[in-house]
């Protein structure tokens, strides 16, 4: 299946559910832990540079929502960049706002019809993940659980990571990417085209 052609455009920040885009098309949602190359795969998926790729982990800190145009300008999609979790240098008083807008939207919002998941293929796997799949399932919210920078590890490795990575997270499927080879990414589109 080919690679939708579409161009990117960032639409706005959100940090309060007032701030939302209106809810009008199918929206994906990307989640993981802060250096886990979410705004890597987000401009890979996109095919240009969309989103800021920062050195410094835990830049984003609203909710950052990108539209996919077609070739016309008709909004077809949107992409939800959420702030990453786990990163010990944000301070406490912006990480507890985020339940205040992160989980309504999870919860709530009508349009969203996918969470895309993003481990670290080259990290074990991290409670903080497993208690964000467990917390998606008790909201009956759909999730594809992707593994970041594969390109890093050999074959063996690849092969044990992943399986730890399965069993750890209680997940039957995982699907390997890297937005730096763009390994995967013809088969997260087609994940996200069954939507």
């Amino acid at each position: 299946m080919p690679m939708p052609r579409y161009t990117t455009q960032f639409l706005l920040s959100a940090m309060a559910p007032a701030q939302f885009p209106a809810p009008t098309v199918t929206e994906i949602a990307f989640l993981g832990r802060s250096n886990v190359g979410k705004s890597s795969l987000l401009n890979a998926l996109a095919g240009e540079k969309a989103a800021k790729v920062s050195s410094t982990p835990g830049r984003t800190r609203a909710i950052n929502f990108f539209a996919l145009r077609d070739p016309r300008g008709s909004e077809k999609l949107r992409f939800a960049d959420l702030p990453g979790y786990g990163y010990a240098k944000i301070s406490k008083s912006i990480s507890a706002e985020w339940p205040k807008f992160i989980e309504p939207y999870l919860a709530e919002r009508g349009t969203l019809k996918l969470c895309v998941c993003l481990v670290d293929a080259n990290v074990p796997p991290q409670a903080r993940d497993a208690q964000l799949l467990d917390w998606l399932r008790s909201v009956d919210r759909e999730f594809a659980v992707v593994a970041t920078k594969i390109d890093r590890l050999s074959g063996n490795q690849r092969v044990r990571n992943l399986a730890s990575l399965r069993e750890g997270l209680k997940v039957e499927h995982l699907l390997p990417v890297s937005a730096k080879t763009g390994f995967g990414i013809k088969e997260l589109w087609s994940r996200m085209e069954e939507l």
